[in-house]
């Protein structure tokens, strides 16, 4: 089981908390799980979140693997091992952020923190059973965090219940103040395509809530998935391109780098409009809604051996990938399913409601936790 790269004993009595390899820790080195960064220097200081961590009581416990540069979703690495999925044996653990996901479902720390470009908080934590938070972007510092630029980016908390994560949540952003759990909310249920044992969960659990729901169909979802596409290659070249040529990038993605270089300037311009025209697109419909609903992923977890192609299972993302373009706050709550495989739910709310997100969720678990008592 790889999911431990470095032990860590930081910090005072509270939380453990394992930290991805792409945050920086002072006194170890920033590798993002590749060959290509083995001679990275030691950082000189903490990230701006692992500092808040500390001021905060948490217990720093170890740095955990990843994708390779933080540029894959299923979590599968050559160099350093791929991170068991504790719950699901042979299933991936999802990336790019496997271990912080593996390391809450396995019981190895109280929360973890990753980070999402395209949803690699969510989707490892779909995988792996766990709840998974893309805050609103911009809304946790990335001082110390790679790559130094982005606009897709967001570090977020791992955590095996609700209310841990909202603890992590208010460690590691101090204008976080929970928000009182809401009698009812609105809830938009947004028309996708996803398999329909996934969708019969959804649908279940949501009708269960007993909140109030309403139908939602966005013209540009698949345009945003497509378009954030887009940004992550050229963003990603910018930011780790020149690693190609160590000739120690791991060859699924030395091939994604080498392609992603030939983003050409035009098709980020459309990718932008994109992002425009969608954001503004969900800021409407969440004029009417609290939270957007919908399946974090649009099947169940690939077997291991299925997902040996990075590129060829991108699509695995196609439900997650758009909110990153927008900018929106995310969270994938984790259900069960009659195949005893994992399904997440995945609610967005509006920008900077990272709180009430994750206020609404408590009610409609509540709910559903009523509903099957009764």
């Amino acid at each position: 089981m790889t999911i431990i790269i470095q032990t860590l004993d930081l910090g005072g009595n509270g939380p453990r908390v394992a930290i991805k390899d792409t945050i920086d820790v002072a006194g170890t080195p920033t590798r993002a799980s590749s060959r290509a960064l083995q001679d990275a220097p030691l950082a000189e200081r903490h990230a701006q979140v692992v500092g808040n961590l500390l001021a905060s009581g948490a217990r720093l416990t170890a740095k955990v693997s990843l994708h390779e540069l933080a540029f894959g979703t299923t979590g599968i690495n050559h160099y350093t091992g791929t991170a068991a999925n504790p719950h699901f044996p042979g299933r991936i653990p999802g990336g790019s952020s496997s271990g912080s996901a593996a390391a809450v479902a396995a019981g190895l720390a109280d929360f973890s923190l990753g980070t999402d470009t395209g949803g690699s908080v969510r989707i490892p934590a779909c995988c792996c059973g766990v709840f998974g938070f893309k805050p609103t972007f911009g809304r946790v510092s990335r001082e110390g965090v790679m790559p130094a630029r982005t606009s897709l980016d967001c570090v977020g908390p791992f955590a095996a219940s609700l209310p841990m994560l909202v603890r992590a949540m208010a460690m590691i952003d101090p204008s976080f103040v929970p928000a009182q759990v809401p009698a009812s909310a609105r809830v938009g249920v947004l028309r996708v395509t996803a398999e329909a044992a996934i969708q019969k969960v959804v649908h279940a659990n949501l009708v269960a809530s007993g909140l109030t729901l309403g139908n939602v169909e966005f013209k540009h979802f698949g345009a945003a998935y497509e378009a954030g596409m887009v940004v992550i290659n050229r963003e990603t070249h910018d930011g780790c391109g020149h690693l190609l040529a160590t000739d120690n990038v791991g060859a699924d993605i030395a091939g994604r780098l080498a392609a992603a270089g030939q983003t050409s300037d035009s098709a980020l311009a459309e990718a932008e409009a994109v992002r425009q025209r969608f954001t503004a697109e969900v800021d409407q419909a969440l004029g009417l809604y609290d939270v957007l609903a919908l399946p974090t992923m649009p099947d169940f977890p690939l077997r291991l051996e299925d997902a040996a192609d990075t590129r060829a299972v991108l699509g695995m993302t196609s439900l997650v990938r758009p909110f990153n373009l927008s900018g929106h706050p995310a969270l994938t709550i984790p259900l069960g399913s009659e195949c005893g495989l994992p399904v997440g739910l995945q609610l967005i709310g509006a920008k900077g409601a990272d709180e009430k997100v994750l206020a609404v969720a408590e009610r409609l678990l509540l709910n559903i936790h009523s509903a099957r008592v009764a």
